[in-house]
């Protein structure tokens, strides 16, 4: 998932994709406790997907705020 892909979605669809990723983390998260994650840099990956996804929103919160 990139920026772009991220800015032409609306703040809704924003915060549903934020929900899911951080069931997505959590999920990881016990995976990792109890030794059954595979993929260990799907970690990484989701946890920089959320910032992405919180950076966005601010912006277009910003930007709504401004006008």
């Amino acid at each position: 998932m990139n920026a772009t892909e991220l800015h032409d979605k609306t703040p809704d669809q924003l915060r549903d994709e934020l929900a899911n990723l951080k069931k997505e983390a959590f999920n990881l998260r016990f995976q990792g406790a109890t030794g059954q994650l595979e993929n260990t840099a799907r970690m990484k990956t989701v946890r920089r997907d959320a910032a992405r996804v919180k950076t966005v929103l601010n912006q277009k919160a910003a930007a709504a705020a401004s006008e």
